[in-house]
């Protein structure tokens, strides 16, 4: 199987991947790196890849907007397994903390970590990079960057550990999806869907949520992002969980579409939990 995942090696992304991998029956996947989110996706829209995985959101910092509007743009791609991953930052380097004027990383691991940069190097400059891993290769060797990145990102660059961990929150951890081609299920105890509203009239909202709530189907997450068409238009994305049964699930999506002007059903999966004790809902 070969498996696109946001590269380099030595990102969080590729220890989603490996797992996911194995968890799905294949224990040598031939790991394919790409150069952002939306890379990765469009490696298996185009059939270079045989499934992706992606992160799609932090529990500190919420969705990644990237894998959202991709997930919307491309209805031949589905869900197939999700996995929670704990995620624990170090800052790396090749010089002591004292010398480090340049902090890189990856924008949403920066601001995992911004009251420990504020506390520690609150004079450094934070520069933005395509992924924690890309970081760490970038500051190999200089002795005035530093990266927040995985201990596993340290080994692969030949960095020293000079802090961990270093993220804000004890609990950081994040849900990475692991996509394939082909039928979006309805089998699952989890299940993602995104929608829009024919209107944005007082109510709408209320009356498209009350689909879910009719059927005892529980929102674990709800998000909007803008439609990109005009102001004020939005998609709401939406998990469901846990699901007995694929009934619910089907009348509530029938009961949902004539509200809608366009609606999505990314797929219902298992969910696998690290972040805690180990749990497969499978």
């Amino acid at each position: 199987m070969r498996l696109a995942f946001l590269g380099p090696v030595g990102t969080y992304g590729e220890q989603a991947a490996v797992r996911l991998a194995e968890l799905s029956g294949d224990v040598n996947p031939e790991l394919v790196p790409q150069a952002g989110i939306r890379a990765v996706i469009q490696a298996l829209a185009r059939g270079t890849c045989d499934a992706a995985v992606v992160p799609v959101e932090n529990s500190v910092e919420g969705g990644v907007t990237a894998c959202l509007d991709a997930l919307w743009e491309h209805p031949e791609l589905a869900v197939v397994h999700a996995l929670v991953l704990p995620i624990r930052h170090a800052l790396l380097g090749s010089g002591p903390i004292s010398g480090i004027s340049e902090v890189l990383s990856h924008p949403q691991a920066l601001a995992q970590c911004s009251q420990w940069l504020g506390d520690h190097l609150g004079g450094a400059l934070q520069l933005p990079t395509s992924s924690t891993a890309e970081a760490a290769r970038m500051v190999s060797g200089s002795r005035f960057r530093g990266a927040v990145a995985s201990l596993e990102a340290a080994q692969q660059h030949g960095l020293e550990v000079l802090a961990y961990p270093i993220n804000d929150v004890a609990g950081n951890c994040t849900r990475f999806l692991m996509l394939r081609r082909g039928e979006r299920g309805l089998d699952g105890p989890m299940a993602s869907l995104a929608f829009s509203l024919h209107a944005n009239r007082p109510g709408a909202l209320l009356e498209a949520l009350g689909c879910f709530a009719d059927r005892s189907l529980n929102m674990s997450r709800i998000e909007s992002r803008p439609s990109k068409r005009e102001m004020g238009e939005y998609i709401f994305f939406v998990d469901l969980e846990p699901i007995e049964g694929r009934l619910a699930l089907e009348q509530a999506i029938q009961a949902l579409r004539p509200l809608c002007q366009h609606l999505a059903l990314f797929g219902a999966y298992p969910l696998t939990n690290l972040a805690g004790p180990e749990e497969d809902t499978a």
